[in-house]
Protein backbone atom coordinates (compact mmCIF):
# COMPACT_ATOMS: atom_id res chain seq x y z
CA UNK A 1 0.00 0.00 0.00
CA UNK A 2 1.34 3.46 -0.88
CA UNK A 3 1.50 6.25 1.68
CA UNK A 4 -1.16 8.09 -0.31
CA UNK A 5 -3.57 5.13 -0.21
CA UNK A 6 -2.99 4.71 3.51
CA UNK A 7 -3.63 8.41 4.06
CA UNK A 8 -6.88 8.29 2.11
CA UNK A 9 -8.08 5.27 4.08
CA UNK A 10 -7.28 6.82 7.45
CA UNK A 11 -9.01 10.05 6.44
CA UNK A 12 -12.09 8.01 5.54
CA UNK A 13 -11.96 6.27 8.94
CA UNK A 14 -11.68 9.61 10.75
CA UNK A 15 -14.62 10.97 8.80
CA UNK A 16 -16.72 7.93 9.66
CA UNK A 17 -15.83 8.13 13.35
CA UNK A 18 -16.78 11.81 13.36
CA UNK A 19 -20.15 10.93 11.82
CA UNK A 20 -20.67 8.29 14.51
CA UNK A 21 -19.72 10.78 17.23
CA UNK A 22 -22.21 13.28 15.84
CA UNK A 23 -24.91 10.61 15.79
CA UNK A 24 -24.20 9.56 19.40
CA UNK A 25 -23.80 13.07 20.74
CA UNK A 26 -20.42 12.16 22.23
CA UNK A 27 -17.00 11.08 21.01
CA UNK A 28 -16.33 7.44 20.21
CA UNK A 29 -14.39 5.86 23.09
CA UNK A 30 -10.59 5.75 22.54
CA UNK A 31 -10.43 1.94 22.54
CA UNK A 32 -12.93 1.76 19.70
CA UNK A 33 -11.20 4.51 17.75
CA UNK A 34 -8.05 2.37 17.90
CA UNK A 35 -9.98 -0.74 16.90
CA UNK A 36 -11.67 0.97 13.93
CA UNK A 37 -8.34 2.39 12.78
CA UNK A 38 -6.72 -1.05 12.89
CA UNK A 39 -9.73 -2.84 11.37
CA UNK A 40 -10.82 -0.56 8.54
CA UNK A 41 -14.43 -1.18 7.49
CA UNK A 42 -13.78 -1.43 3.75
CA UNK A 43 -11.28 -4.26 4.34
CA UNK A 44 -14.18 -6.50 5.35
CA UNK A 45 -16.61 -5.68 2.54
CA UNK A 46 -16.90 -7.89 -0.56
CA UNK A 47 -16.05 -6.41 -3.92
CA UNK A 48 -19.73 -6.57 -4.85
CA UNK A 49 -22.26 -4.85 -2.61
CA UNK A 50 -25.93 -4.02 -3.10
CA UNK A 51 -27.33 -0.50 -3.06
CA UNK A 52 -30.95 0.44 -2.37
CA UNK A 53 -32.14 2.57 -5.26
CA UNK A 54 -35.76 3.75 -5.11
CA UNK A 55 -36.86 0.70 -3.16
CA UNK A 56 -35.01 -1.84 -5.33
CA UNK A 57 -31.49 -3.20 -5.04
CA UNK A 58 -28.74 -2.85 -7.64
CA UNK A 59 -25.19 -4.13 -7.60
CA UNK A 60 -22.18 -1.89 -7.04
CA UNK A 61 -18.82 -3.46 -7.91
CA UNK A 62 -15.56 -2.16 -6.54
CA UNK A 63 -13.71 -2.53 -9.82
CA UNK A 64 -16.44 -0.68 -11.75
CA UNK A 65 -16.76 2.37 -9.48
CA UNK A 66 -14.18 2.47 -6.69
CA UNK A 67 -15.23 5.96 -5.61
CA UNK A 68 -18.89 5.05 -5.11
CA UNK A 69 -17.91 1.76 -3.43
CA UNK A 70 -15.65 3.56 -0.92
CA UNK A 71 -18.30 6.19 -0.30
CA UNK A 72 -20.73 3.43 0.65
CA UNK A 73 -18.09 1.75 2.80
CA UNK A 74 -17.51 4.87 4.90
CA UNK A 75 -21.05 6.21 5.13
CA UNK A 76 -22.86 5.78 8.43
CA UNK A 77 -25.31 3.45 6.73
CA UNK A 78 -25.75 -0.32 6.49
CA UNK A 79 -24.19 -1.97 3.43
CA UNK A 80 -25.97 -4.99 1.97
CA UNK A 81 -23.33 -7.63 1.32
CA UNK A 82 -25.51 -10.59 0.34
CA UNK A 83 -28.97 -11.06 -1.13
CA UNK A 84 -31.30 -14.05 -1.28
CA UNK A 85 -29.12 -16.12 1.06
CA UNK A 86 -26.34 -16.09 -1.50
CA UNK A 87 -28.38 -17.11 -4.57
CA UNK A 88 -28.14 -13.89 -6.57
CA UNK A 89 -31.26 -13.40 -8.71
CA UNK A 90 -31.20 -13.00 -12.47
CA UNK A 91 -33.47 -9.99 -12.08
CA UNK A 92 -32.17 -7.45 -9.51
CA UNK A 93 -35.81 -6.56 -8.78
CA UNK A 94 -36.12 -9.95 -7.09
CA UNK A 95 -33.27 -9.23 -4.65
CA UNK A 96 -33.88 -9.08 -0.93
CA UNK A 97 -31.11 -8.49 1.63
CA UNK A 98 -29.93 -11.49 3.63
CA UNK A 99 -26.69 -10.15 5.13
CA UNK A 100 -25.17 -6.74 5.65
CA UNK A 101 -22.52 -4.68 7.37
CA UNK A 102 -24.59 -2.79 9.94
CA UNK A 103 -24.65 0.99 10.22
CA UNK A 104 -21.46 2.00 12.08
CA UNK A 105 -23.32 4.21 14.57
CA UNK A 106 -25.34 1.15 15.64
CA UNK A 107 -22.24 -1.08 15.73
CA UNK A 108 -20.36 1.30 18.03
CA UNK A 109 -23.42 1.86 20.21
CA UNK A 110 -23.64 -1.89 20.74
CA UNK A 111 -19.89 -2.17 21.42
CA UNK A 112 -20.20 0.55 24.06
CA UNK A 113 -23.27 -1.13 25.58
CA UNK A 114 -21.27 -4.34 26.10
CA UNK A 115 -19.15 -2.54 28.74
CA UNK A 116 -16.18 -4.78 27.98
CA UNK A 117 -13.33 -5.16 30.45
CA UNK A 118 -9.88 -6.69 29.82
CA UNK A 119 -9.90 -10.47 29.84
CA UNK A 120 -13.61 -10.85 29.12
CA UNK A 121 -14.71 -13.66 26.82
CA UNK A 122 -17.24 -12.82 24.10
CA UNK A 123 -19.40 -14.90 21.78
CA UNK A 124 -20.69 -13.05 18.73
CA UNK A 125 -23.78 -14.45 16.99
CA UNK A 126 -23.67 -13.60 13.28
CA UNK A 127 -20.15 -13.03 11.96
CA UNK A 128 -21.30 -11.38 8.74
CA UNK A 129 -18.35 -9.57 7.19
CA UNK A 130 -16.13 -10.04 10.25
CA UNK A 131 -15.72 -6.30 10.93
CA UNK A 132 -17.21 -6.38 14.44
CA UNK A 133 -15.27 -9.58 15.19
CA UNK A 134 -12.06 -7.79 14.23
CA UNK A 135 -12.73 -4.84 16.51
CA UNK A 136 -13.60 -7.16 19.39
CA UNK A 137 -10.37 -9.07 18.78
CA UNK A 138 -8.35 -5.87 18.71
CA UNK A 139 -9.78 -4.83 22.07
CA UNK A 140 -9.88 -8.19 23.89
CA UNK A 141 -7.38 -10.36 22.02
CA UNK A 142 -8.11 -13.14 19.55
CA UNK A 143 -8.24 -15.84 22.24
CA UNK A 144 -11.18 -14.16 23.97
CA UNK A 145 -13.42 -13.84 20.90
CA UNK A 146 -15.57 -16.52 19.29
CA UNK A 147 -17.91 -15.73 16.43
CA UNK A 148 -20.47 -18.01 14.80
CA UNK A 149 -22.06 -17.69 11.35
CA UNK A 150 -24.81 -19.91 9.91
CA UNK A 151 -23.91 -19.23 6.26
CA UNK A 152 -20.83 -21.25 5.25
CA UNK A 153 -19.87 -18.90 2.42
CA UNK A 154 -20.04 -15.85 4.69
CA UNK A 155 -18.09 -17.65 7.42
CA UNK A 156 -15.30 -18.60 5.02
CA UNK A 157 -15.10 -15.12 3.56
CA UNK A 158 -15.03 -13.49 7.02
CA UNK A 159 -12.31 -15.89 8.20
CA UNK A 160 -10.18 -14.94 5.19
CA UNK A 161 -10.78 -11.20 5.67
CA UNK A 162 -9.88 -11.45 9.34
CA UNK A 163 -6.69 -13.35 8.56
CA UNK A 164 -5.66 -10.81 5.93
CA UNK A 165 -6.26 -7.96 8.38
CA UNK A 166 -4.16 -9.70 11.03
CA UNK A 167 -6.87 -11.08 13.34
CA UNK A 168 -7.58 -14.66 14.36
CA UNK A 169 -10.69 -15.06 16.53
CA UNK A 170 -12.32 -18.49 16.42
CA UNK A 171 -14.78 -18.45 13.49
CA UNK A 172 -17.40 -21.20 13.68
CA UNK A 173 -19.89 -22.16 10.98
CA UNK A 174 -23.07 -23.23 12.73
CA UNK A 175 -26.50 -22.31 14.05
CA UNK A 176 -26.07 -19.27 16.28
CA UNK A 177 -29.27 -20.13 18.17
CA UNK A 178 -27.33 -23.01 19.74
CA UNK A 179 -24.47 -20.80 20.83
CA UNK A 180 -21.06 -22.46 21.09
CA UNK A 181 -20.87 -24.41 24.31
CA UNK A 182 -17.33 -25.67 23.74
CA UNK A 183 -15.86 -22.34 24.89
CA UNK A 184 -18.54 -21.37 27.42
CA UNK A 185 -19.11 -19.69 29.77
CA UNK A 186 -18.93 -16.23 28.21
CA UNK A 187 -18.94 -12.85 29.90
CA UNK A 188 -20.85 -11.39 26.98
CA UNK A 189 -22.97 -12.78 24.16
CA UNK A 190 -23.77 -10.26 21.45
CA UNK A 191 -25.99 -10.93 18.47
CA UNK A 192 -25.79 -9.06 15.17
CA UNK A 193 -29.09 -10.50 13.99
CA UNK A 194 -32.45 -9.85 15.61
CA UNK A 195 -34.49 -12.49 17.42
CA UNK A 196 -38.13 -12.97 18.37
CA UNK A 197 -37.25 -15.42 21.13
CA UNK A 198 -34.08 -15.53 23.20
CA UNK A 199 -32.47 -18.93 22.58
CA UNK A 200 -32.04 -20.67 25.95
CA UNK A 201 -28.45 -21.77 25.13
CA UNK A 202 -27.43 -18.08 25.17
CA UNK A 203 -28.56 -17.80 28.78
CA UNK A 204 -27.02 -21.13 29.79
CA UNK A 205 -23.67 -20.25 28.18
CA UNK A 206 -23.42 -16.81 29.85
CA UNK A 207 -21.80 -16.66 33.27
CA UNK A 208 -23.70 -15.33 36.28
CA UNK A 209 -23.72 -11.56 36.10
CA UNK A 210 -22.86 -11.68 32.39
CA UNK A 211 -24.74 -9.96 29.61
CA UNK A 212 -26.69 -10.94 26.52
CA UNK A 213 -27.11 -8.07 24.05
CA UNK A 214 -29.33 -8.55 21.02
CA UNK A 215 -31.48 -6.64 18.55
CA UNK A 216 -35.14 -7.50 18.99
CA UNK A 217 -37.73 -8.35 16.35
CA UNK A 218 -41.42 -8.44 17.15
CA UNK A 219 -43.88 -9.65 14.49
CA UNK A 220 -45.67 -6.30 14.81
CA UNK A 221 -42.61 -4.03 14.70
CA UNK A 222 -38.98 -5.01 14.13
CA UNK A 223 -36.75 -2.71 16.12
CA UNK A 224 -35.32 -2.37 19.58
CA UNK A 225 -32.17 -3.42 21.41
CA UNK A 226 -32.44 -5.74 24.41
CA UNK A 227 -29.78 -5.99 27.13
CA UNK A 228 -30.21 -8.90 29.54
CA UNK A 229 -28.26 -9.71 32.70
CA UNK A 230 -28.05 -13.37 33.70
CA UNK A 231 -28.78 -14.06 37.37
CA UNK A 232 -27.65 -16.77 39.77
CA UNK A 233 -30.81 -18.82 39.15
CA UNK A 234 -30.31 -18.85 35.37
CA UNK A 235 -33.00 -16.23 34.79
CA UNK A 236 -32.13 -13.31 32.50
CA UNK A 237 -33.74 -9.91 33.04
CA UNK A 238 -33.30 -6.70 31.09
CA UNK A 239 -34.67 -3.66 29.34
CA UNK A 240 -35.02 -2.37 25.80
CA UNK A 241 -33.73 0.72 24.06
CA UNK A 242 -34.88 2.14 20.76
CA UNK A 243 -31.63 1.47 18.90
CA UNK A 244 -31.23 -0.90 16.00
CA UNK A 245 -33.16 -2.72 13.32
CA UNK A 246 -31.44 -5.90 12.13
CA UNK A 247 -32.20 -8.86 9.89
CA UNK A 248 -34.04 -11.66 11.63
CA UNK A 249 -32.11 -14.79 12.61
CA UNK A 250 -32.55 -17.27 9.76
CA UNK A 251 -33.74 -20.10 11.99
CA UNK A 252 -36.54 -17.88 13.34
CA UNK A 253 -37.95 -16.86 9.97
CA UNK A 254 -41.59 -17.74 9.26
CA UNK A 255 -42.67 -18.12 5.65
CA UNK A 256 -46.28 -16.92 5.77
CA UNK A 257 -48.25 -15.44 2.90
CA UNK A 258 -51.40 -13.54 3.86
CA UNK A 259 -53.62 -14.49 0.93
CA UNK A 260 -52.21 -18.01 0.67
CA UNK A 261 -52.15 -19.03 4.31
CA UNK A 262 -54.52 -16.77 6.26
CA UNK A 263 -57.37 -15.24 4.27
CA UNK A 264 -59.76 -17.15 2.00
CA UNK A 265 -62.36 -15.85 -0.45
CA UNK A 266 -65.12 -17.74 1.37
CA UNK A 267 -64.39 -16.17 4.75
CA UNK A 268 -67.24 -14.18 6.29
CA UNK A 269 -66.16 -11.43 8.66
CA UNK A 270 -67.76 -9.32 11.36
CA UNK A 271 -68.01 -5.67 10.21
CA UNK A 272 -67.67 -2.56 12.38
CA UNK A 273 -66.13 0.93 12.30
CA UNK A 274 -63.24 2.58 14.10
CA UNK A 275 -61.95 6.12 14.54
CA UNK A 276 -58.48 5.05 15.69
CA UNK A 277 -56.06 6.08 12.90
CA UNK A 278 -54.52 2.95 11.49
CA UNK A 279 -51.09 4.38 10.84
CA UNK A 280 -50.74 5.48 14.46
CA UNK A 281 -50.62 1.86 15.61
CA UNK A 282 -47.91 0.66 13.22
CA UNK A 283 -45.23 3.32 13.83
CA UNK A 284 -43.21 4.65 16.72
CA UNK A 285 -43.63 4.11 20.44
CA UNK A 286 -47.29 3.10 20.13
CA UNK A 287 -46.37 0.30 17.74
CA UNK A 288 -43.58 -0.92 20.02
CA UNK A 289 -45.99 -0.99 22.96
CA UNK A 290 -48.73 -2.79 21.00
CA UNK A 291 -46.29 -5.40 19.72
CA UNK A 292 -44.86 -5.91 23.19
CA UNK A 293 -48.29 -6.09 24.79
CA UNK A 294 -49.88 -8.51 22.32
CA UNK A 295 -46.81 -10.24 20.91
CA UNK A 296 -48.25 -12.60 18.31
CA UNK A 297 -49.74 -10.41 15.58
CA UNK A 298 -48.35 -8.96 12.36
CA UNK A 299 -49.55 -6.59 9.65
CA UNK A 300 -49.27 -5.78 5.95
CA UNK A 301 -50.58 -3.03 3.69
CA UNK A 302 -52.48 -3.49 0.44
CA UNK A 303 -53.32 -0.70 -2.03
CA UNK A 304 -56.73 -0.60 -3.70
CA UNK A 305 -57.75 -4.16 -2.73
CA UNK A 306 -61.38 -3.65 -3.74
CA UNK A 307 -63.69 -1.12 -5.35
CA UNK A 308 -64.18 1.86 -3.08
CA UNK A 309 -61.20 0.98 -0.87
CA UNK A 310 -58.10 3.17 -1.23
CA UNK A 311 -55.92 1.01 0.98
CA UNK A 312 -56.21 -1.72 3.58
CA UNK A 313 -54.31 -2.59 6.72
CA UNK A 314 -54.27 -6.35 7.14
CA UNK A 315 -53.67 -7.85 10.59
CA UNK A 316 -53.16 -11.55 11.33
CA UNK A 317 -52.24 -13.73 14.28
CA UNK A 318 -49.01 -15.68 13.95
CA UNK A 319 -50.92 -18.96 14.32
CA UNK A 320 -52.90 -17.96 11.17
CA UNK A 321 -56.28 -18.52 12.89
CA UNK A 322 -57.53 -14.93 13.09
CA UNK A 323 -57.36 -11.86 10.90
CA UNK A 324 -58.68 -8.32 10.59
CA UNK A 325 -58.76 -5.77 7.78
CA UNK A 326 -59.09 -2.01 8.32
CA UNK A 327 -60.16 -0.12 5.19
CA UNK A 328 -59.99 3.52 4.19
CA UNK A 329 -62.17 4.77 1.36
CA UNK A 330 -59.82 7.62 0.46
CA UNK A 331 -62.03 10.40 1.86
CA UNK A 332 -60.99 13.02 4.40
CA UNK A 333 -63.10 11.41 7.14
CA UNK A 334 -61.16 9.62 9.87
CA UNK A 335 -63.56 6.71 10.07
CA UNK A 336 -62.44 3.27 8.92
CA UNK A 337 -64.31 0.08 8.16
CA UNK A 338 -63.14 -2.95 10.14
CA UNK A 339 -63.55 -6.61 9.13
CA UNK A 340 -62.61 -9.27 11.72
CA UNK A 341 -62.69 -13.04 11.57
CA UNK A 342 -61.51 -15.94 13.69
CA UNK A 343 -61.59 -16.85 17.37
CA UNK A 344 -59.93 -13.51 18.24
CA UNK A 345 -61.00 -9.95 17.39
CA UNK A 346 -57.56 -8.61 16.55
CA UNK A 347 -58.50 -4.98 15.92
CA UNK A 348 -60.34 -4.91 19.25
CA UNK A 349 -57.14 -6.19 20.89
CA UNK A 350 -55.11 -3.45 19.20
CA UNK A 351 -57.53 -0.76 20.34
CA UNK A 352 -57.35 -2.11 23.89
CA UNK A 353 -53.54 -2.17 23.78
CA UNK A 354 -53.49 1.40 22.44
CA UNK A 355 -55.74 2.56 25.29
CA UNK A 356 -53.42 0.77 27.74
CA UNK A 357 -50.42 2.56 26.23
CA UNK A 358 -52.09 5.97 26.64
CA UNK A 359 -53.24 5.19 30.19
CA UNK A 360 -49.62 4.34 31.13
CA UNK A 361 -48.21 7.63 29.90
CA UNK A 362 -47.34 6.66 26.33
CA UNK A 363 -44.16 4.75 27.31
CA UNK A 364 -41.24 4.35 24.94
CA UNK A 365 -39.10 1.19 24.57
CA UNK A 366 -36.84 2.11 27.49
CA UNK A 367 -39.71 1.49 29.95
CA UNK A 368 -40.30 -2.03 28.67
CA UNK A 369 -38.42 -5.14 29.69
CA UNK A 370 -38.23 -8.89 29.34
CA UNK A 371 -37.58 -11.77 31.72
CA UNK A 372 -36.35 -15.03 30.19
CA UNK A 373 -36.55 -18.34 32.05
CA UNK A 374 -36.45 -21.97 30.91
CA UNK A 375 -40.26 -21.81 31.04
CA UNK A 376 -40.59 -18.90 28.62
CA UNK A 377 -40.63 -15.13 28.18
CA UNK A 378 -42.39 -12.60 30.43
CA UNK A 379 -42.83 -9.07 29.11
CA UNK A 380 -43.22 -6.14 31.51
CA UNK A 381 -43.56 -2.39 31.89
CA UNK A 382 -41.32 -0.55 34.37
CA UNK A 383 -40.88 -3.53 36.69
CA UNK A 384 -40.88 -7.33 36.32
CA UNK A 385 -43.59 -7.42 38.98
CA UNK A 386 -46.07 -6.14 36.35
CA UNK A 387 -45.59 -8.80 33.68
CA UNK A 388 -47.49 -10.87 31.14
CA UNK A 389 -46.53 -13.94 29.07
CA UNK A 390 -45.03 -13.24 25.65
CA UNK A 391 -44.63 -16.76 24.20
Amino acid sequence: MTNHQHGVEQAAVRGLLQSVSDSHGHAVAPEWIKAATAATRHSFLPDRIWIDQDGAYRTLDRQDDLGAWLTAAYADEPVVTQVNDGAEPEDPADAWPSSSSSAPSVVFRMLEALDLQPGMRVLEIGTGTGWTSAMLSHHLGDANVTTIEVDRGLAERARAALRTAGFAPEVVCGDGALGWGIRAPYDRIVSTCSVRRIPLPWIVQTRQGGMVLTPWDNPWICWGLLRLTVGEDGTAVGRFSADSSFMLMRTQRDDVDLLRDVVSDDHEAEVSETALPRRSVVHGDAAFAIGHRIGDIWHAWQDAPAEGVADRLWIASTDRSSWAAVDHDGSDEDVFTVHQRGPRRLWDEIEAAHRWWIANGRPGPERFGLTVTPEGHQAWLDTPADSWPMD
